[in-house]
């Protein structure tokens, strides 16, 4: 899909002119980090064009280096208080210009994240990582296309509210599972209305929403696009639903398991390699595989994707709490096999001739969209390189199969999957490796390390 043609995107000379006129004052200058936030800055419409034009802006390394809270990590090859945190070049990817359709006089840019006094990327950029893959899939001939189904639960609660309340007895916005239901999606129309509205002016097509399997829970599809451009309209949406919640005097969370009690939110992945110039799906073809017809690549990528799905699954799930999503009858899943149209599988394949697709469901919400759709894409293209044939087709209910390989049940186990993994060495290198092995470790001693509300309630009278 060409960029140039989606409402809300800019060109240089629009912005100029629109800077100029008033219509724009600020654009703001951004980068996805670890945990797939923006961060950067916000610039004056005048100094962006005047100065940060063929330049870049700057900003402190140690970003790659923090936890949640910006708490400097020590450990980290990349940068330390040993180098001094010295700083990044931050360079502006002008195909990604847009207005920011919910704020006022506002256009945005995503960078490129390259070293200060070497004009070389920064490897363990999650913007880089996936880079990377798809310049490898380019030099193949193929273009891979996807979609990531986003959901999330909205609350009657501000983020200020919840954070009082410790985030205990929050009130979702709805007060029963409301999956498809239009006079439930009706009521909370002004939240999700406004973000599909400001989506679709802002560069990020929407096809639709719907509500989902948890009271306040609701997902918003975004039209497919390459995985680059895919990872950065996933990232801006993320961004935007929650500064629109804000606006509104509500709050949205994107957690892959709010409540224990409740469905997860997943980040569905629907993947189909393309040609070079994207006219043509190269998934379809004449190979019977039980119940569809494939062509040889649709079945090495999809053995590749499945034969190294463990060892990757930390791209997948890089919190603790994203391994609570993982519940029998959950529609989460469990199990390691690939069914048509099943969404007890892990991997469900759906659509059929040019649509024909994989939809992997094992990412969740919380994960950062640029490392799992890169994640994918070394796994695809290693199965098409070794033709590695995927396992047989599975039917029936995979929650209740015994047979079937699991999903890693542990952030632990993610972690030390990926840090053994041959693959994931020779496609990310021993830098990215290294470095997202030592944040996963980094999450895992930070959950450790703390008294929660469950160990109270248990053991505070009783041990």
């Amino acid at each position: 899909m060409s960029v140039a043609k989606v409402a809300g995107m800019l060109d240089v000379e629009t912005l100029k002119a629109e800077i100029d006129r008033g219509d724009i004052e600020t654009v703001i200058t951004v980068f996805p980090d670890m945990y797939g936030r923006l961060l950067g800055k916000r610039i004056t419409g005048d100094y962006f064009v005047n100065d940060v034009l063929g330049d870049a802006i700057h900003a402190c390394d140690y970003l790659f280096t923090v936890d949640m809270e910006m708490d400097p990590i020590p450990g980290y090859q990349f940068s330390s208080w040993q180098t001094g945190y010295g700083d990044v070049r931050c360079v502006p990817d002008l195909s990604t210009l847009r207005r920011v359709a919910w704020l006022d006089k506002t256009a945005l840019v995503l960078c490129d994240v390259v070293h200060e006094t070497a004009d070389r990327p920064v490897s363990i950029a999650p913007r880089n990582v996936l880079r990377r893959q798809m310049e490898r899939a380019r030099q193949l001939g193929y273009l891979p296309m996807g979609g990531s189904e986003l959901e999330f639960f909205v609350f009657k609660e501000t983020y200020e509210s919840a954070f009082r309340k410790r985030f205990h007895d929050l009130q979702t916005a709805g007060w029963y599972i409301e999956d498809y239901h239009i006079l439930q999606g009706t009521r909370i129309e002004p939240l999700v209305g406004r973000i599909r509205a400001a989506m679709d002016r802002s560069g990020v097509p929407v096809e639709f929403s719907k509500g989902e399997w948890g009271p306040g829970q609701h997902e918003i599809n975004l039209r497919y696009a390459d995985f680059l451009e895919m990872s950065d309209r996933h990232t801006i949406y993320k961004h935007a639903a929650k500064e629109i919640a804000e606006q509104q005097g509500m709050a949205l969370t994107f957690m892959s398991k709010w409540d224990e009690t409740m469905a997860g939110s997943s980040m569905h992945l629907h993947v189909s390699l393309w040609d070079a110039e994207g006219h043509n799906n190269l998934f379809p073809g004449d190979t019977a595989m039980g119940p569809i017809q494939a062509s040889d690549l649709f079945r090495w990528f999809l053995g590749g994707w499945m034969s190294h799905v463990r060892e990757i699954a930390l791209f997948y799930a890089p919190y603790v709490n994203s391994y609570k999503r993982y519940q029998a009858e959950s529609f989460a899943p469990t199990g390691i096999a690939w069914s048509y149209d099943n969404r007890t599988a892990g991997f469900r394949i759906v659509g059929h001739g040019s649509s024909l697709r994989i939809e992997c469901r094992i990412p969740g919400a919380d994960a950062n969209p640029y490392l799992a759709f890169a994640a994918t894409l070394a796994a695809g293209l290693d199965g098409i390189e070794r033709k590695i044939e995927p396992p047989d087709h599975f039917s029936g209910d995979a929650y209740a199969s015994r047979d079937l390989p699991q999903v890693p049940k542990t952030l632990n186990e993610a972690l030390e999957a990926f840090q053994s993994s041959e693959f994931a060495r020779q496609s990310f290198g021993e830098e990215v490796v290294d470095h997202y092995v030592h944040f996963a470790r980094t999450e895992q001693r930070k959950f450790d390390e703390v008294v929660t509300c469950w160990e109270r309630n248990r053991y505070f009278e009783r041990a």
